[in-house]
């Protein structure tokens, strides 16, 4: 019989069959093919290659409700190499979760069982399928049970070889060591093959032992097809202490199919319904007859309430009074960490710049230093939310572009991560092109369902922390190094896809929109542009995803249809374009002001009038704009 997946916690005694799992694998080999070759597309050499390693987990080492995959307390599991989707289908199929007759609608547009796993499957934590991010994730779901909940369920991910080459997966790797995860798992289908070549150290599984162990990891090499092996091996992960633990499983590509198994070519193909049905034939004649029973009992279905967050207190700014809106974020996410404990704080060693230090001094448990791996950063934060958390992470806005895969995925996942990129644009000054985030903009906006939110001061920036926090799924905050003078008041409000007019009359000929240090330079040049009789009116957009539609169709018709545009961003798919998106239906003629080329190191203010995003530049623009 199977142990008691859904109610024992204690580490299992390995007592379960080998037979009985030989049984299970074969059957998920099986499904598999089956609902491959049904969909015309798919991996199955992939899946055959971990079959046994996939039953052996299932139903005989991890504890989970198999009607209620995340009920606190169950054994977590990421299938990091997406692409071997159908096992991890047959394998809740096969636990009961759902008809396994469902499995032939895979890759269907009507079923959520799709070519690599998503959330939308209530078994999914993370999307995969961009390899190399299933450890980051599993990382940031075992810190959530060792350091947050003190919960003794224990986390599996399984990796191929292949992706091993990935540096995101020893980023992973070096952080679960740091942590002492030894509550984390991870299992490398070791099979030799890629998709076009053998893979970097094929069957060579001392030296992937070596690297393992020097990251810090528990490594074991194990016969990945034999099942009483492989359940010896994570009873002895889940004994070892102080460090994760990491199983090398030699495997066959292909295992189970006579004309695939450890052949080249094979990645990525269905199996022809003739040869698949000569396979599955084979398959079936090597299971017991009657089928062994097996039996998984139910515990008590408690489910955790999804926690609401709870308000901050107010900023207590000073009108006028400078402040970078980075240093508000900083502030805000520290006071925002008091109210709701389930919010974490996480950085790649610039906490002293993002100001994530406040929130790590007040809550050092729910801190995660990432050190300078962006990519795993993402990753970890997507583990976390997985968990229920509230996760902001934080660096400089240019470093977001070497996690932008990872971002990718968080936004096909919806995970409800929070990112915040400080040091946008070219008003940082002296340090240069490679420090400026200056394509945040387009980069965040670019994903269906993301928010992008781009504060002017201090008053916005604590407000617009909160907000992102109630904004279910991936929401981007873009702040800047210089200090800008507070522009409102401490009860002001910033509802997500607003705006704010701050300028306006009757009589104005022109809408400037801004954001950022660029509306400090919008309300400067319309001072000047009203000693020259000229009126305008100004607009900050700190929402630009979504977008404060009405308000700009309304400037449209009160201004006759000039928008003036004025960003500290490149031209392409910055605030500009957000603009002239929303106003598509309308007869206008913008001028938008933004980076046109790779800046230069300078002062602040040299480089915001070089590139002509300052308020000289803008008052010559709307005068061009109006004669």
């Amino acid at each position: 019989m199977i142990p008691d997946h859904a109610s024992a916690f204690s580490l299992h005694d390995c007592s379960v069959s080998p037979d009985i799992l030989a049984h299970k694998a074969t059957q998920l080999r099986i499904h598999s093919i089956q609902a491959t070759t049904e969909a015309g597309s798919g991996h199955p050499t992939s899946c055959c290659s971990a079959a046994d390693i996939v039953a052996v987990l299932f139903f005989g080492v991890m504890r989970y409700n198999p009607k209620h995959p995340k009920q606190p307390g169950s054994d977590r599991f990421v299938l990091s190499k997406g692409h071997a989707a159908p096992l991890l289908y047959a394998a809740w199929a096969e636990a009961g979760l759902f008809p396994t007759s469902d499995l032939q609608q895979l890759r269907r547009l009507s079923s959520d069982l799709e070519g690599h796993p998503t959330p939308r499957l209530e078994f999914v934590d993370v999307a995969t399928g961009s390899l190399g991010q299933g450890l980051s994730a599993g990382v940031g779901i075992a810190l959530n049970a060792k350091r947050l909940e003190k919960n003794p369920y224990r986390t599996y991910v399984l990796l191929g070889d292949g992706e091993s080459v990935e540096g995101s997966v020893w980023e992973a790797a070096e952080l679960g060591r740091y942590y002492q995860l030894d509550n984390l798992c991870a299992i490398v289908d070791v099979n030799r093959f890629g998709q076009s070549d053998p893979t970097l150290l094929a069957h060579d599984l001392e030296a992937y032992r070596a690297r393992w162990e020097g990251f810090g990891w528990h490594a074991l090499v194990v016969d990945g097809h034999d099942h009483d092996a492989l359940l010896h091996a994570f009873q002895e992960a889940a004994a070892h202490r102080g460090v994760p633990t990491v199983l090398l499983a030699k495997t066959l590509k292909g295992k189970g199919i006579p004309h695939a198994e450890d052949q080249a070519n094979w990645h990525g193909k269905p199996i022809p319904a003739e040869q698949a049905q000569q396979v599955v034939d084979m398959l079936e004649k090597t299971l017991p007859i009657p089928t062994p029973v097996i039996s998984i009992s139910q515990p008590q279905i408690v489910m955790e309430a999804t926690p609401s967050v709870r308000p901050c207190s107010a900023p207590t700014y000073t009108m006028g009074e400078s402040v970078a809106t980075r240093e508000a974020f900083g502030v805000a996410l520290a006071e925002l960490g008091a109210a709701n404990p389930f919010v974490m704080g996480l950085d790649a060693d610039v906490k002293n710049s993002t100001f994530t230090e406040k929130f790590a001094k007040q809550f050092p448990d729910r801190f995660v230093q990432n050190f300078i791996a962006e990519q795993n950063m993402v990753g970890v934060a997507s583990g976390l939310a997985a968990c229920g958390k509230i996760p902001f992470a934080a660096t400089f806005a240019c470093f977001l572009t070497r996690a932008y895969d990872f971002i990718r995925m968080a936004a096909i996942s919806q995970s409800n991560v929070k990112l915040m990129g400080s040091h946008a644009g070219v008003s940082i000054g002296e340090d240069g092109p490679s420090q400026m985030g200056l394509e945040d903009i387009a980069m965040m906006s670019a994903f269906p369902g993301v928010t992008v939110l781009y504060p002017s001061d201090a008053v916005s920036a604590y407000r617009l922390v909160e907000a992102a926090a109630n904004q279910p799924g991936l929401v981007y905050i873009r702040t800047s190094r210089p200090k800008t003078p507070v522009l409102y008041g401490n009860e002001e409000s910033f509802p997500l896809g607003g705006s704010k007019v701050l300028r306006q009359s009757p009589h104005d000929r022109l809408t400037i929109v801004a954001a950022g240090v660029t509306l400090i330079e919008a309300l400067n040049a319309y001072e000047q542009l009203q000693t020259l009789g000229i009126a305008v009116r100004v607009i900050d957009l700190y929402s630009i995803v979504p977008i404060d539609q009405q308000t700009l169709v309304d400037a449209a018709q009160a201004t006759d249809h000039r928008f003036l545009t004025v960003e500290d961003h490149y031209a392409h798919g910055g605030l500009g374009d957000a603009v002239l998106n929303a106003l598509s239906d309308e007869p206008v003629r913008l001028q938008k002001l933004a980076v046109r080329e790779i800046p230069h190191s300078g002062k602040s203010a040299e480089l915001l009038d070089r590139y002509g995003i300052n308020a000289r530049a803008i008052v010559e623009a709307v005068k061009h704009m109006i004669r």
